[in-house]
């Protein structure tokens, strides 16, 4: 669907990229990282609101340094920052301008949006809260049921009724499988049930891209019987303690691999606990690299 080919974006303060990434059609990227890592100038520089000073991106296959109109036509953005220049508009003003630009808009669906997130009708965007112009965002980027959504903290400003009610709709845009979405997201829960990969961002470095539920599967604290030099020649260990004469814990990356290794030895888990999902992003900006990872 989309590749970044050594992208780079240089900053007063810090340089983006350089950024390798092939998104896959018909899934849920996930841009996970700290404040200020280069989430929102990745997903920019995608929608060419920004121009990389190197690198190449290819849209579809077609690589071109102005975005086709044709191939932005198939793509719906919610930016972190709102338009301003939609402000004095309603949202049915606005609807009606954005349509000009989209031969696939579904007027009734995006009607139908607006009913369900209970945007108010014939307000200006300007008069609107924070949570229904984001709702309104969401509505107008779903409408023309684009192939391509990048979403840039959707659910900002969302109480919890609009947020479970944007998962949905996420969900059911995907069931044709035709549609590739690439959410940039700080909420874990957001991750936890929406992404089918997670690429990690950190100072503007692309650290990495790996399957969420095999990075899920795998990264586990794990007690078994034993003493610590068991745990020297298991794959994938990142820390162990000693918790009494007889039984040793371990957090590991590869789980399944050691698993197996002891199964062989004959040494069973006493028990496991997965991690939480920021606790394994935390361990893997600290260096832990996760197996099966696209660099």
């Amino acid at each position: 669907m989309i590749e970044m080919r050594n992208v780079m974006k240089r900053r007063r303060t810090k340089n983006i990229g350089p950024i390798n990434l092939s998104i896959p059609e018909g899934y849920i990227i996930a841009l996970v990282g700290p404040n200020g890592s280069g989430k929102s100038t990745i997903l920019n520089m995608l929608m060419q609101m920004i121009r990389p000073d190197e690198g190449e991106i290819t849209w579809f296959g077609e690589a071109s340094k102005e975005l086709p109109m044709a191939i932005r036509q198939q793509i719906g953005f919610v930016p972190e920052q709102l338009s301003a220049e939609e402000k004095y508009m309603t949202a049915e003003e606005a609807a009606g301008f954005r349509s000009l630009w989209y031969s696939t808009w579904d007027g009734y669906y995006f009607d139908e949006l607006l009913s369900k997130f209970d945007v108010p009708r014939g307000v200006k965007l300007r008069k609107m809260s924070k949570g229904e112009r984001r709702k309104f965002e969401i509505a107008a980027a779903l409408a023309p049921r684009p192939k391509l959504l990048l979403l840039d903290e959707p659910s900002s400003g969302l109480d919890p009724f609009a947020w479970k009610l944007m998962m949905d709709q996420l969900r059911d845009c995907m069931k044709d499988g035709n549609t590739t979405i690439v959410l940039s997201t700080h909420i874990v829960d957001e991750v936890r049930r929406l992404a089918d990969y997670i690429v990690l961002i950190h100072h503007g470095k692309m650290l990495g891209m790996v399957e969420k539920d095999g990075l899920l599967d795998n990264w586990k604290e794990c007690w078994i019987t034993g003493d610590a030099d068991m745990i020297s020649e298991l794959p994938g260990i990142v820390s162990w303690k000693q918790e009494t004469a007889n039984t040793v814990s371990f957090i590991t990356t590869e789980c399944l691999d050691v698993e197996t290794i002891l199964h062989s030895a004959g040494i069973s888990f006493i028990q496991t606990r997965s991690l939480e999902l920021d606790e394994v992003l935390s361990l893997w900006i600290q260096g832990n690299k996760p197996a099966g990872m696209q660099d």
